[in-house]
C-alpha cells in the first residue's frame, strides 16, 4: 500500500492512523500462531472515522480487520489490510434499561468491568471467557464467545439484543428482533440493507437450503457452535416455519469475526446476579478416561461451572509465582481434575445440593479425592484454571500447545468416545496432547505439543488438525465452539458443513460485503492454515548474546517468545493486580508486557544490524515501562519484561553511549555518599529554588519533584545502645544496610535496630549496594562486578546459616532475583537467594512460630493502611506485612488495592516521565490515601512508595518497621 495515500487518510481520520514499523509490528500477532504484517494501524475516534476507513478501503481494496483486546486464538484480527482497533476510544456504556434488563455498549467495553458496572443493579452479562478481565464485547460478538457459564447462562449469541452496524458502503444499520410483516417491509427496501434481507429471504426459503443446513450442521444440542456463519440459528423463527421467535440478524452476526459488518454500538441481555452462596467440589482422577466418564452423570445436577484440568496444565502452574498458592487444593498427582460448582440462595439449599453431588461422585467411584471449597477458595481455583491458557506459554523451548484442535465441541453423550477415538489420533501421531475442557458443555481444549519453527511439525499440525476434523464431523461435533474459526479452522469449514452450505455461506458474505473489505481470508475463501506462521520455517536461530544468564528460557530471544499473545497485560487499573502500570495511564498497545515482548521478538529475530538491540523502536517501548516486575508474576507466561529492559538498555547503551542522566541515577550511591559528608549543605541546596532547581533542569529532573535528603549516621554506635548483654542466647540476624537505608532512610534503618534489638535478636549489620541503580539504568557490567563484590563479602554469613534481613524490597529482592543471572556460582546465588528475607516476612515468620507476641506491643487502637512496593507483590507477598502490623492487637490493618505507585526509582523524576508517574498514581492509590482520615497511618515499605505519596498527596507514610517499632512498650 502506497504510504501516501495512507498519509493522506490519517489527514481525515479525528482519530490515528499509524504507518511506522513499530505499530505494525505490535499489530503483527495475536493470541495465535500467525503473523501478518498490516499495512496500517487506527484507532478510529468515531463512527464517522469508520465510515471514512471503509470508503477508503472500498477504493483502494484493502482489507480492514477488526480489534479489540487482540487475544482470539484463531487468527481472526490478523491481517494484511489496516487494523482497526476500537478498544482505546470505543469504550462507554451507553444505556441501561433496568426494566427490561438490557444494557447498550460500545464494542470496547471489556467484560468484567461491565459486570463492576452492573452489580450494584443485580444485573450481570452472563458469557465469561477466561481472558474476561481484559476481552471486551465486540470481540465477544465477533467470536460469539461462551466461558465457564454457559452450562447456566448461554453464549453470546444467546444475549445480543441489537446491533447498530456500519455496512460495506458505508450506511448505517440497526438489527433487531423483527416480526413477519417488519422482515416483508425490510426485505423491500432498496438500500443495502434491504438487499441483505431479501438475499438471507431467498436463500433461507429455499427448501433444499434448509435441509442441508439441518442435516450438515453440528447437533443442535451443542450450544457452542461457531463453525461458519449461523444460518441454522436464523431459521429458529416464524420467518421460516417455526412456531415462535422473530426474526434477528444478531444471530449471524455474532460468531461473524467481523466479516459482514463494522459493529459499533451492541444491546445485550442481562441475568441476574447468581445466587450468592457456592461450593466447589474438585473431583481427582488417575486417568482421563475416568474423569471424562464422570462428567454426564455430574451434570444431571444444576451445576454453574464443570471444568476440566489436565496434568499438564496443572504442572505448568507449579513454576507461577502467582498461581503457585492456587494450587492449595491439589491433592497428589492427579490426572485430570474437574471443578464443580453449584450455586444456592440460602445455606439449607446449598448443601443439599452439594450432599447430591457428593453423593453422585461417590457413586461413581471415579475419583480419589473430592475436596469441597467455599468462599474465597473457589475464586482462587477458578482462578488457577483461568491462567490455564496462558500458562501453556512456559514450556521451556520450542516446542508448544498449538491452539488448532483446541475448540472442539461434541454432545455429552458423546464425550467419552470422541476422547476416545482422538487420544487413538493423537497416539498414531506419537503426540502426548494437553486437556483442558468446558468438560459440562462437551467442549475441549486439546491441544498437541508442536514446535512450529520446523517443516515436519507443521506438516504434523495441517494432518492433525485435519484428523480431527474428520473426527468432530464424525460426530456432528462444532469444529469451532467458541474461539472462532479465524485462519486455523476456516479452511475446514466445506468438510464440517459441506460443501453446498459452504457455498451459501460464501453467497452471503458477497451480499453483505461485495468488495471484502471486511476481515478477507476469515470464514470464506480463507487463508491457508499452515501459512503466515508467527515463525519462519527452517529458520536459522538467531545468535543473540547477553550479558545477564537468560539461559532458564534458552536465551533472550526465547523469553520474548515465551509471550503467547494471552493478553493479560492489558486488563485495566480496575481489576486486580498490577501489570502493567503504563498501559493503565497510556491504554497504548506498545506499553503492554505483549506489546514489548513482540517488539523485542520482531527485532531480534529480523534485524540484520551487528547488534541486534540497536533498534529506536525498542528504545520507545521499553521508555515507560516501570520496571514494576508484575509481569514476572502475573503474566501467566512469567515475561519479566524489567529484566529484558535491564539487558536491552545495557546493549543499546553499548553501542549509542550513556546518557549523562542515567549516569548520574546509576552513580547515585556515590552521590549521595559524597553529599552525606555535609549534609546540611547538601540538603539545603537541594531545598534551594534557585540551587537545587537549576540541579533539577540540568539534570532533567522534573521541576515538580522534590529531591530527597541525605544523611550522615553511624549505625555501628546506635547498635550498641540497644545491644543487650547476654547476646549468646538469642537468635542471629543480619540486617542488611542498604545504600537507600544508609544515605536516605536512616530513620528506617533506625527503628529495624531498635525493633529487633529489643524483641532479643542479636544484629549484625552488613552495608552494602544492593545494584539497584545500575540495573535499572543498564548499567549491567558495574551491576555485575558489585554483585561479586557482595556475593565475595557474603560468604562468611551464608556459611553460618544467618537469616539476612533487609528494608528496602528493590535492594534486598535483589539477592533472590537478578542476582541468579549476574552472578557464575548458582549453588552459592541461591543459597543466597533462599537466606534474604524482607523484614517482614522474616517478622511474620517469628510471629507464627510464637517468638515475638501481641504482649509487646501497644493496645491502643490505630488503623493502618498498607501500599506494599511492587517488587515484593511480584517476589513475595503483602500478606506478611498484613500480619506483621496485626501484631498490636487493637490495629486495623487494611491492604491498599494498589498497584505500581508509578515512581519505580528514577522513573518519576524524569521531566519526560512525570506526568505518566502521577497518571499511574492517581488510578489507584493517591486517591485511596486522600480519602483516609488524617490519624490513619499509611504504611509503604518502598522508599520511593513513600516518596510518590508525599509529593502526590502531600501524606507522610512510614515504613512498616517504623509504625512497629513505634508500638513497641518494651
Amino acid at each position: 500500500m502506497d504510504k501516501t495515500l495512507l498519509k493522506s487518510l490519517s489527514q481525515e481520520l479525528q482519530g490515528q492512523l499509524l504507518i511506522d514499523h513499530l505499530s505494525r509490528a505490535l499489530y503483527a500477532t495475536d493470541a495465535s500462531v500467525y503473523r501478518k504484517q498490516p499495512a496500517a494501524v487506527a484507532y478510529p475516534l468515531n463512527e464517522e472515522d469508520i465510515q471514512i476507513l471503509i470508503s477508503f478501503a472500498n477504493k483502494h481494496g484493502i482489507g480492514l480487520i477488526p480489534r479489540t483486546a487482540g487475544t482470539s486464538l484463531a487468527g481472526q484480527c490478523v491481517g494484511e489490510g489496516i487494523v482497526v482497533d476500537v478498544s482505546k476510544h470505543f469504550t462507554q456504556i451507553l444505556n441501561l434499561d433496568k426494566e427490561k434488563k438490557q444494557i447498550k455498549v460500545q464494542p470496547g467495553v471489556v467484560r468484567d468491568e461491565l459486570n463492576q458496572y452492573l452489580k450494584p443493579f443485580g444485573l450481570f452479562f452472563g458469557p465469561n471467557t477466561s481472558t474476561s478481565n481484559r476481552c471486551m464485547i465486540g470481540g465477544m460478538v465477533g467470536n460469539n464467545s461462551s466461558g465457564t457459564t454457559s452450562i447456566q447462562y448461554g453464549v453470546t449469541r444467546d444475549k445480543v439484543v441489537a446491533l447498530n452496524c456500519v455496512l460495506s458502503d458505508g450506511s448505517e444499520a440497526f438489527f433487531a428482533d423483527l416480526d413477519k410483516d417488519e422482515f416483508e417491509s425490510k426485505k423491500n427496501q432498496t438500500s443495502l440493507e434491504g438487499i441483505i434481507y431479501s438475499a438471507i429471504n431467498t436463500e433461507l426459503s429455499n427448501t433444499n437450503n434448509q435441509e442441508n443446513i439441518k442435516t450438515e450442521f453440528p447437533k443442535p444440542s451443542i450450544h457452542r457452535r461457531n463453525t461458519g456463519y449461523a444460518v441454522d440459528e436464523l431459521l429458529k423463527n416464524k420467518v421460516f416455519g417455526a412456531n415462535e421467535g422473530d426474526f434477528n440478524l444478531c444471530k449471524l452476526l455474532s460468531g461473524s469475526e467481523g466479516t459482514l459488518a463494522f459493529t459499533t454500538e451492541i444491546t445485550l441481555q442481562l441475568d441476574d446476579l447468581p445466587p450468592p452462596l457456592s461450593a466447589m467440589v474438585a473431583t481427582h482422577y488417575s486417568s482421563l478416561e475416568d474423569c471424562l466418564s464422570d462428567v454426564a452423570p455430574v451434570m444431571q445436577h444444576n451445576l454453574h461451572t464443570c471444568e476440566m484440568m489436565d496434568k499438564v496444565i496443572l504442572d505448568c502452574t507449579k513454576n507461577n509465582r502467582a498461581q503457585l498458592a492456587n494450587r492449595f487444593f491439589v491433592d497428589g498427582d492427579p490426572a485430570g481434575i474437574l471443578m464443580l460448582e453449584v450455586k444456592a440462595n440460602t445455606d439449607d439449599e446449598l448443601e443439599k445440593q452439594l450432599q447430591e453431588l457428593l453423593a453422585s461422585i461417590q457413586k461413581s467411584g471415579l475419583s480419589y479425592a473430592s475436596p469441597v471449597l467455599k468462599g474465597d477458595d473457589i475464586n482462587k481455583a477458578l482462578e488457577l484454571r483461568k491462567a490455564g491458557l496462558g500458562l501453556l506459554g512456559n514450556m521451556v523451548g520450542d516446542r508448544k500447545a498449538v491452539a488448532c484442535i483446541e475448540d472442539t465441541a461434541v454432545a455429552l453423550e458423546d464425550l467419552k468416545d470422541f476422547i476416545g477415538e482422538f487420544t487413538q489420533i493423537m497416539k498414531g501421531y506419537d503426540q502426548d496432547a494437553v486437556y483442558y475442557a468446558h468438560a459440562g458443555a462437551g467442549e475441549l481444549h486439546l491441544r498437541p505439543i508442536l514446535n512450529l519453527k520446523k517443516s515436519e511439525d507443521v506438516v504434523l499440525f495441517r494432518s492433525i488438525t485435519t484428523d480431527v476434523a474428520k473426527l468432530t464431523k464424525k460426530y456432528k461435533g462444532s469444529f469451532s465452539g467458541e474461539h472462532g474459526d479465524g485462519i486455523v479452522r476456516a479452511e475446514f469449514i466445506p468438510l464440517m458443513i459441506g460443501e453446498a452450505n459452504y457455498e451459501l455461506l460464501k453467497r452471503i458474505k458477497s451480499v453483505f460485503d461485495p468488495n471484502n473489505i471486511f476481515n478477507p481470508g476469515k470464514i470464506v475463501d480463507a487463508f491457508p492454515m499452515d501459512e503466515s506462521l508467527r515463525y519462519e520455517i527452517n529458520r536459522v536461530e538467531p545468535e543473540v548474546k547477553t550479558l545477564m544468564d537468560f539461559s532458564d528460557s534458552e536465551g533472550i530471544l526465547k523469553a520474548a517468545e515465551k509471550c503467547n499473545g494471552s493478553g493479560d497485560c492489558r486488563k485495566s487499573h480496575n481489576m486486580t493486580g498490577g501489570m502493567c502500570p503504563s498501559y493503565h495511564a497510556t491504554k497504548n498497545e506498545k506499553d503492554t508486557t505483549r506489546g514489548r515482548a513482540n517488539a523485542l521478538r520482531e527485532f531480534l529475530t529480523n534485524s540484520e544490524k551487528p547488534n541486534k538491540f540497536n533498534q529506536k523502536e525498542l528504545k520507545e517501548v521499553f521508555d515507560l515501562c516501570l520496571s514494576c516486575k508484575a509481569c514476572a508474576s502475573e503474566c501467566p507466561s512469567n515475561v519479566d519484561v524489567a529484566t529484558l529492559k535491564a539487558e536491552f538498555l545495557y546493549q543499546y547503551q553499548e553501542t549509542n553511549g550513556y546518557p549523562l542522566r542515567s549516569k548520574l541515577f546509576a552513580h547515585n550511591t556515590r552521590f549521595n555518599a559524597l553529599g552525606s559528608k555535609l549534609p546540611r549543605l547538601t540538603n539545603s541546596i537541594y531545598k534551594s529554588k534557585t540551587m537545587g532547581g537549576l540541579l533539577k533542569k540540568t539534570s532533567g529532573v522534573a521541576a515538580e519533584r522534590s529531591l530527597p535528603k541525605v544523611y550522615n549516621f553511624n549505625f555501628e554506635n546506635y547498635l550498641k545502645k540497644f545491644r543487650t548483654e547476654n547476646i549468646q542466647s538469642l537468635k542471629k540476624v543480619v540486617l542488611y544496610i542498604d545504600e537507600f537505608t544508609q544515605y536516605l532512610d536512616v530513620q528506617v534503618g533506625k527503628d529495624a535496630v531498635e525493633l529487633l534489638c529489643k524483641l532479643g535478636y542479636d544484629i549484625q549489620l552488613f552495608y552494602a549496594e544492593s545494584g539497584r541503580t545500575y540495573l535499572s539504568k543498564g548499567f549491567l557490567k558495574q551491576a555485575k562486578k558489585l554483585v561479586e563484590k557482595n556475593m565475595t563479602k557474603l560468604e562468611t554469613i551464608l556459611l553460618q546459616n544467618i537469616p539476612i534481613v533487609g528494608l528496602e524490597p528493590s535492594a534486598i529482592l535483589s539477592f533472590r532475583d537478578e542476582y541468579k543471572r549476574l552472578h557464575h556460582n548458582k549453588e552459592q546465588v541461591d543459597k543466597l537467594a533462599s537466606s534474604s528475607f524482607l523484614v517482614e516476612e522474616f517478622l511474620a515468620s517469628e510471629i507464627s512460630e510464637g517468638n515475638i507476641t501481641s504482649d509487646s506491643f501497644t493496645k491502643e487502637e490505630k488503623v493502618v493502611k498498607i501500599h506494599s512496593h511492587c517488587h515484593q507483590k511480584a517476589l513475595s507477598n503483602q500478606k506478611v506485612t498484613f500480619d506483621m502490623l496485626n501484631l498490636p492487637i487493637n490495629y486495623k490493618v487494611s491492604i491498599i488495592t494498589s498497584g505500581c505507585c508509578g515512581m519505580a526509582g528514577s522513573f518519576g523524576y524524569e521531566k519526560e516521565h512525570y506526568e505518566t508517574s502521577m497518571k499511574v498514581g492517581e488510578l489507584k492509590l493517591f486517591p485511596a490515601v486522600r480519602k483516609s482520615p488524617v490519624e490513619t497511618i499509611i504504611s509503604a515499605n518502598g522508599t520511593s512508595c513513600r516518596h510518590q505519596i508525599k509529593d502526590g498527596t502531600e501524606r507522610d507514610s512510614q515504613h512498616p518497621v517504623s509504625i512497629l517499632c513505634q508500638a513497641l512498650i518494651i
